[in-house]
């Protein structure tokens, strides 16, 4: 090894203060001890999110264990729920260190108002450049969005492979499918408006047959994947469209009935954005914890616990995005997390497509 002794005695006494402090060793976190040490001074750690708590606390427990003396508050709650919650509250005076969110747009909105702060480490430099904003916004997973169905109701002969397939089975047999279909609510659901305003950009004329055919066949609208999920399971539903597979694939482990589809022509990928408040009352444990979920440790319990799709390339294995690439190749379209998300925020634009979206799938 090629080491100074100025270099040996920084390294030694690195070690030593990490020890002192009972903070982690570089082997374990990229983070820089004088950072760590600041955490811990903070001792206390504020995030608002979307994932499922038991998904979430994979996560927070190896925390824990890494930084004892940092307490963890979690809130779970809806995408548009914890966007208006962070404004109203950072406004007052108070609010979360960090959000993370699968909205996508929303974060980037935020972060683009101003809401966030600058972080740069050794993780961070691990993102794709698709998924680092300004070193202010950082995907942290990388999520395929495909069909859900129930393998006892769905011949196998129906099972849709790509989204010209799915379009083709609900015109030919419509009767069938008619109040079968499941998809978010664009009005309701954050993440779901985002998703189809992607569809739209990523295949105009083939997003404009699958509004038509949803129309035809009456599609159930819903909030939430986990309502879209339980009707698929129970045969009320029999098909979901746009469902994120991380959240169906820990579901199906549990309830064989459910099969998924990762679409052969297109897969849109999400990625839950990361960032640190601009007035985080503890921005040392915010910086921290992101380094933490972005470390290769962090990532491996995202992929191997969490079910959530882990993004960073040296993570290997099904649930990750090395896993995916070789599964999908140049299928994959990762939703690149910059201002081209904030088209369809624009309030004209936003009650334009919804407008159409209300004609022709709702008929109203």
């Amino acid at each position: 090894m090629n080491f100074t002794r100025r270099s040996f005695h920084r390294s030694l006494a690195a070690g030593l203060l990490a020890a002192a402090f009972g903070l982690a060793t570089p082997a374990q976190a990229q983070s820089t001890p004088e950072l760590i040490a600041a955490a811990q001074k903070e001792a206390k750690l504020v995030i608002y999110g979307v994932t499922d708590n038991e998904q979430a606390n994979h996560l927070i427990r190896e925390f824990r264990v890494m930084y004892p003396a940092i307490n963890v508050e979690y809130s779970n709650m809806s995408t548009t729920e914890l966007y208006n919650r962070f404004i109203s509250e950072t406004a007052a005076g108070s609010s979360a260190d960090v959000t993370w969110s699968s909205a996508m747009d929303l974060q980037v909105k935020l972060v683009n108002d101003g809401y966030a702060q600058s972080h740069k480490s050794a993780e961070t430099a691990r993102l794709p450049d698709w998924a680092n904003w300004k070193n202010e916004a950082f995907g942290t997973t990388y999520e395929p969005v495909g069909f859900v169905y129930n393998k006892r109701l769905v011949p196998a002969e129906d099972v849709p492979q790509t989204h010209a397939d799915f379009i083709k089975l609900l015109n030919s047999q419509t009767e069938k499918y008619k109040g079968k279909v499941n998809t978010y609510d664009p009005e309701k659901s954050g993440v779901g408006f985002m998703l189809v305003t992607q569809d739209k950009q990523a295949n105009a004329a083939g997003f404009a047959d699958l509004q038509k055919a949803f129309g035809a066949v009456q599609v159930r609208v819903q909030a939430s994947t986990g309502t879209m999920m339980e009707r698929i399971a129970s045969g009320e539903n029999l098909i979901g469209y746009n469902l994120n597979a991380a959240y169906a694939l820990t579901r199906a482990k549990k309830d064989p009935s459910l099969g998924i589809v990762l679409p052969k022509d297109y897969t849109l990928v999400l990625s839950r954005v990361m960032f640190i408040a601009k007035a985080a009352r503890n921005p040392n444990a915010a910086k921290l914890w992101l380094d933490f979920v972005l470390s290769k440790k962090g990532q491996e319990i995202i992929a191997n616990k969490a079910d959530l799709y882990a993004i960073r390339p040296d993570v290997e294995g099904e649930t990750t995005a090395s896993g995916l690439k070789k599964q999908l190749g140049d299928a994959l379209r990762p939703v690149a997390i910059n201002t081209g998300l904030l088209t369809y925020l624009d309030q004209a634009k936003r009650l334009e497509f919804l407008k159409q979206w209300n004609s022709t799938v709702k008929g109203k």
